[in-house]
């Protein structure tokens, strides 16, 4: 079955999640951060120091510190916002193309005056 791919830079973050152990939560919260998910390694080495928190805590708890609430609300994985993008951008060429078909043919091809 072949798979639609998926943009590099939603690629990123799901490489990012397979490396850090983070779930669909912890890595919408990064997105929201404004993370960079090239630089969540330096993050995550909770072993090295342990005065660090682990990855996934310490998202947590800088999202609860700047949004005030410990989860996003609607939680969707970064293979469905890819799929949603995907659909939402299908949806904008159908409508491209309909209006491309209704302006050509409205357009009148008689002298303009005369």
């Amino acid at each position: 079955m072949a798979r639609k791919s998926i943009s590099a830079r939603l690629q990123v973050w799901i490489d990012a999640r397979k490396r850090h152990h983070l779930s669909h939560a912890q890595v919408q919260m990064a997105r929201e951060l404004g993370m960079n998910p090239a630089k969540l390694g330096k993050l995550d080495n909770h072993k090295q120091e342990p005065w660090k928190l682990p990855l996934p805590q310490f998202i947590e708890h800088l999202y609860e510190k700047r949004f005030g609430k410990p989860r996003p609300d609607v939680v969707l994985s970064i293979e469905d916002m890819a799929r949603r993008e995907e659909e939402r951008k299908a949806a904008r060429r159908e409508a491209k193309r309909r209006k491309a078909g209704t302006m050509a043919g409205g357009c009148g091809t008689g002298s303009a005056g005369g």
